[in-house]
């Protein structure tokens, strides 16, 4: 996905939660991850912040900083994106997507 919307305004980024930078390097190196990632550490300041609970939590921000969605995977991650870019996802009969329904669901600054 991040790699067919490189021309798209979308950016796919990682905060990652293991115990050391080290940790996060090898997982990088070893699932060939090409998108950007931020170390927070075990129940780091991000993650209090955003109140993620499980990993991987999953959120798609629209371009106002809004979440629109909240733990979609797979296909329904795509759509998701693909709806907000006002493009066609390459699976037409993906599963339905969920909106964020969550109370604590708002704006962000882009911190």
């Amino acid at each position: 996905m991040v790699q067919r919307l490189a021309d798209k305004p979308f950016t796919l980024l990682g905060i990652n939660s293991d115990k050391s930078r080290s940790a996060l390097q090898k997982i990088i190196s070893e699932q060939s991850i090409t998108w950007p990632q931020i170390h927070d550490g075990t129940g780091g300041p991000i993650a209090r912040q955003w109140n993620v609970k499980s990993w991987p939590t999953i959120y798609v921000i629209d371009q106002k900083g809004v979440i629109r969605y909240r733990n979609v995977r797979g296909e329904a991650l795509e759509k998701a994106v693909a709806g907000l870019l006002g493009i066609k996802p390459e699976e037409s009969d993906s599963p339905t997507t969920k909106p964020a329904k969550s109370p604590g669901d708002r704006p962000r600054s882009g911190k």
